[in-house]
């Protein structure tokens, strides 16, 4: 049996108590949150407060930084957290310009790690300050090596269960891992978890230049990186012909044809997109997480994907971009319903 669009475990039907026709992988817990909390930018702003990281730490006070080499000479850098307890590993994947520090990353690998998982938080090329470790630019695209590194860090496990979590691009990462997995294997790889995860580029980006809040931090971001890039090598890059673009995919169609193997921005997004039946034969379970009311990523998109009897759908009418906060300073509902899975 698969499960289409409408099979989905929605955020109304999940505060009654009720699931999806098809039986779920583990139980859903409703999300309610108050209805200050309840706004669509407060939860996605929210997701980035960096108070969230302040207290005591133990992920952090263990870590220790990882240079993985990758395919064609590629380096990326991560950070690694082992626990004694080694219950499990859980591998962290960002958002798009976040980083291995980015506060939703911290707070989740810091729940993780106190419950006795050990934590391995990636950074893609040109994020968390590894502009240095490669001449070529990041580009969405750029999978393999990607794949290539969380398969080095799920080694790192001494033969504990591995999970794998994404958030945003991150989650597209996730389910690009998961679409692989029908050829290829990450050892001892038990669930993958996509949280607010871009399913379509093309249909996802334009909405980043329609709301202040978001087009302001991802120009921000974006520019600072490219000005680093640039710094850092000179003789190869000059990007102060867009830097006063105002607009994010202003910066991307005059930064693609130029700097990357694709045409136009159209061509790009489209191939990092996750197509309709590119999960339908995952072997891994899969547990993608969205909300209605992502300002960022449409709903419709996920609810294209054809799904098997090993993922879950959850759709919650709250919760933002990246957010879904039962309260304040957290934890989260996806920190919740992932220490459901992994630790029990």
């Amino acid at each position: 049996m698969h499960m289409n669009s409408q099979d989905d475990i929605s955020g109304l039907d999940t505060a009654l108590g009720e699931t999806s026709p098809d039986a779920p992988l583990t139980d859903v817990r409703p999300f309610n949150p108050p209805f200050w909390l309840r706004p669509s930018l407060v939860q996605t702003a929210l997701a980035s407060f960096k108070f969230r990281k302040r207290g005591k730490n133990p992920m952090l006070d263990v870590a220790q930084d990882h240079i993985i080499e990758c395919e064609d000479g590629v380096r990326l850098k991560g950070s690694y957290s082992p626990n004694p307890e080694n219950k499990a590993l859980v591998i962290l994947l960002h958002g798009w310009e976040g980083s291995q520090d980015s506060t939703y990353v911290v707070a989740c690998g810091r729940r993780m790690y106190n419950q006795g998982a050990s934590v391995f938080r990636l950074n893609y090329r040109d994020h968390g300050n590894s502009h240095d470790l490669n001449e070529g630019l990041f580009f969405s695209t750029l999978f393999n090596e990607v794949f290539d590194a969380v398969k080095q860090a799920a080694d790192l496990a001494d033969g504990a269960p591995v999970h794998i979590a994404g958030f945003s691009l991150g989650g597209n990462f996730s389910l690009r891992i998961a679409r692989s997995l029908r050829d290829l294997t990450i050892k001892n790889l038990k669930h993958i978890f996509a949280i607010s995860p871009v399913v379509d580029p093309w249909g996802a980006a334009p909405l980043i230049d329609k709301t202040w809040l978001y087009r302001r931090y991802f120009l921000k971001k974006w520019t600072a990186s490219l000005r680093k890039k640039q710094a850092l090598y000179p003789d190869i890059y000059d990007f102060n012909h867009i830097m006063s673009e105002r607009k994010v995919l202003s910066i991307t169609s005059k930064l693609i044809p130029i700097h990357s193997k694709y045409p136009d921005m159209e061509t790009y997004f489209k191939a990092y997109r996750v197509d309709p039946h590119d999960l339908e034969y995952c072997p891994v379970p899969i547990s993608l997480i969205t909300s209605r009311d992502d300002g960022i990523i449409p709903v419709e998109d996920i609810k294209t994907l054809t799904l098997n009897d090993n993922a879950q759908l959850i759709i919650h009418d709250h919760g933002g971009h990246n957010g879904f906060f039962q309260s304040l300073t957290g934890p989260t509902w996806y920190d919740d319903y992932m220490s459901q899975i992994i630790f029990n």
